[in-house]
């Protein structure tokens, strides 16, 4: 169990906080120590994953055999599973689709991909789950997403921006159960300011940057850093990324330097914060905010390690 944090009073009733990622793997590498620290302050946590991650690639060498391979999908199943435990999901939600792929692949024409889908039957079953689990904050992928633009990423930003509003409208999906309306809508974002922090304290530690071959290109990225509207800080709970990555035991390497490269300990005094965009609010909270439910009420979110 990570560190946790305590809720001295409640004014409103259990607080929910509902996320929406593409891929097995997602949720671990975007805001997994956020979901870690809320989870323990007693807030409820709602995991949508939207693929099955069946055209992920196996970068672990341990795991790339033809058993795998062949059951790649209960595979990724498990994995997500057990990351979702470890980080601190009590409830993972599965939209069913397919992997799309990259642009202009075959599995990126596959029928049952989500880049194929009926969006308004995809944004239908995003709002059942809206509707069952009733969050008061919702994550998902930016509008902007220059800097990689999966056909899943994108689809995730499309279904989730509509969902918020059609999940209050009685006359959208009248099956899909009791209207509800969230209240803040936050993109995920990895700063520039994160990437840049870990570069040097790889060379504060003489070490070998993984992203120094990169240096070049990942200036020239767009970055969104000017849009960052909320940071939350995450001092305690940066274990929970670490070892949600670790559960992704066939999309993950353990000995990869990006991810593992810096000794735990250092790794966790670099940039403690998750970065997010506030992108729709329905109540008022002064910005910039430390705490994605600001304004919601008067509750105040105390970690203790």
């Amino acid at each position: 169990m990570w560190p946790g944090a305590a809720l001295p009073f409640l004014a409103m009733a259990r607080p929910v906080i509902l996320t929406v990622h593409a891929h097995p793997d997602d949720e671990a590498s975007k805001g997994a120590p956020t979901i870690a620290k809320y989870r323990a302050a007693g807030a409820h946590t709602v995991l949508v994953c939207c693929t099955g991650g069946e055209e992920g690639s196996i970068l672990n060498p341990a795991m790339d055999n033809d058993e795998v391979r062949a059951d790649i999908t209960a595979v990724r199943k498990r994995e997500l599973d057990l990351a979702a435990q470890v980080i601190g999901y009590e409830v993972v939600e599965r939209l069913g689709y397919r992997d799309s792929g990259m642009p202009e692949s075959p599995s990126n024409e596959h029928p049952d991909c989500f880049w194929q889908a009926d969006l308004d039957e995809a944004i239908g079953k995003l709002v059942a789950v809206i509707r069952r689990e009733k969050p008061h904050v919702i994550v998902t992928y930016s509008d902007d997403q220059r800097g990689y633009e999966h056909p899943d990423h994108l689809r995730v930003h499309d279904i989730t921006v509509p969902a918020f509003d059609r999940a209050a409208d009685p006359d959208w999906y009248p099956e899909a159960g009791e209207p509800w309306q969230p209240l803040k809508m936050y993109y995920s974002t990895w700063s520039r300011a994160r990437m840049v922090a870990m570069h040097e304290k790889f060379l504060e530690l003489g070490m070998e940057s993984p992203y120094a071959e990169r240096w070049e290109a990942m200036q020239q990225r767009p970055d969104q850093d000017h849009r960052i509207t909320t940071r939350v800080p995450i001092d305690g709970f940066q274990d929970a990324r670490t070892e949600g990555l670790l559960a992704h035991a066939t999309q993950i390497d353990p000995t990869s330097p990006f991810w593992f490269g810096l000794p735990r300990e250092e790794a966790n005094k670099v940039h403690p914060f998750d970065d997010y965009i506030l992108a729709t609010s329905l109540v008022e909270s002064e910005l910039p905010e430390v705490d994605m439910f600001a304004g919601i009420s008067d509750l105040e979110w105390e970690h203790h390690s």
